[in-house]
């Protein structure tokens, strides 16, 4: 397994491409490649349908994958707010691509079997396989979709993000081997000699204790531990220092535990979701996540040092796994919200990434929402960085 990945940000798309192809040859020194992955900001929105070819009239690109984005990744590198254009290639011996594309508007009934989840996308479980997903973002029912694949595929990794730089329907580019949508879902199924690895930083760290859900009605939050929760989030402030109670006007969220066996959650256990409102009169919050009572809970803060040291926190826990040291290749999947206007510096998740992990090659790009697990449930985020890591099965 070997993988290459280059970003240019050359004035023409042509100039682009032949730079990003003789970076990433030089990289695969002779092998070629069986997966590209590319990546193009929008200020070559008018060449979007040119590329494929321009990319293929200079190298064999094997399955290609791809979409626009509003900030690119390759390299290593992150360009914001700038021409750019990102690829990525892997040479992958003993690994099984096989296509996918729906326009998941019309999804199968979810009481329904696993295997008409699986006879619908056309990808057989028994290969066990992970998947990379990529989508529109105005025409993808996000959270229904990936709870079907988790039913269908439970031992499968997914991990993706949806497309950017379009402010509305038809405006982005999904790139699929020798096909261009401009809505639904593509992705790719890998299975054989091929492991997928995740990390996903949410940006968020707890404050207060973790609370079990004693009452609430889909969204709403009406009862923690017995009492409202505008109660606890009340008699919380005063334990707050003055920095994190200026967070908490304007950054609070809600963490809820993934995983019922754990009895002790920390920093990465929980899938942040955002508060939709407040009612007084009762104490109780509306939460933008479906809940159930006896799930614990636990309220987060987030700014740009918290978000760098959450990123710091998965990365090493992801180093305390076994085999992190075969990873051969990354794609990263970073929420238009992070970048440069979080930190006030470019490259940060990046470089992090590096510093971290070493020289491994590094693409993907910014994203209207990010896709990725908590726990062994894959979700739909935001201010988000998901990570997949490539190493032999």
């Amino acid at each position: 397994m070997k993988w290459a990945s280059c970003i240019s940000t050359r004035e023409t798309i042509e100039e682009c491409v032949e730079e990003a192809v003789a970076s990433v040859e030089q990289q695969l020194a002779g092998r070629e490649a069986d997966l590209t992955l590319i990546f193009v900001s929008p200020h070559f929105r008018t060449q979007y349908r040119a590329i494929p070819q321009l990319l293929r009239d200079r190298m064999p690109v094997g399955l290609l994958l791809g979409c626009s984005g509003g900030g690119i990744i390759g390299g290593g590198r992150e360009i914001e707010q700038k021409p750019a254009f990102s690829l990525t290639a892997a040479h992958l011996p003993k690994v099984e691509l096989q296509a996918i594309q729906t326009d998941t508007m019309d999804l199968p009934d979810p009481d329904t079997a696993p295997s008409v989840w699986q006879n619908w996308l056309g990808v057989e479980a028994a290969k066990n396989p992970h998947f990379i997903i990529l989508a529109d973002p105005f025409t993808f029912r996000g959270e229904e979709f990936l709870a079907g694949m988790d039913f269908a595929y439970p031992r499968s990794a997914k991990v993706g993000g949806l497309a950017s730089g379009a402010q509305a329907q038809g405006g982005n580019a999904l790139y699929l081997d020798k096909k261009i949508y401009n809505g639904g879902m593509i992705g790719v199924a890998l299975s054989g000699k091929i492991q997928l690895d995740t990390i996903v930083a949410q940006g968020c760290r707890p404050i207060g204790e973790p609370m079990s859900i004693t009452q609430c009605d889909q969204t709403l939050l009406l009862g923690v531990d017995g009492r409202p929760p505008l109660e606890v989030l009340e008699e919380m402030v005063d334990s707050l220092n003055e920095y994190d109670r200026k967070l908490l006007r304007t950054s609070l969220f809600l963490g809820i535990e993934m995983d019922p066996l754990k009895d002790n959650p920390g920093q990465g256990d929980f899938l942040i979701r955002n508060l939709m409102g407040i009612d007084r009169e009762t104490g109780s919050l509306s939460v933008g996540a479906l809940l159930r009572e006896g799930q614990l809970v636990q309220f987060h803060l987030r700014d740009k040092v918290m978000s760098s040291e959450d990123l710091k926190v998965m990365l090493s826990r992801y180093q305390s796994k076994d085999g992190w040291q075969e990873a051969k290749g990354a794609l990263l999947f970073s929420c238009l919200g992070r970048g440069e206007y979080l930190y006030g510096e470019p490259n940060h998740d990046s470089d992090m990434f590096q510093t971290k992990m070493g020289d491994i090659p590094l693409g993907g790009f910014f994203c209207n929402g990010e896709i990725g697990p908590v726990g062994q449930t894959t979700f739909l985020h935001g201010y988000t960085s998901s990570f997949g890591i490539f190493r032999p099965a």
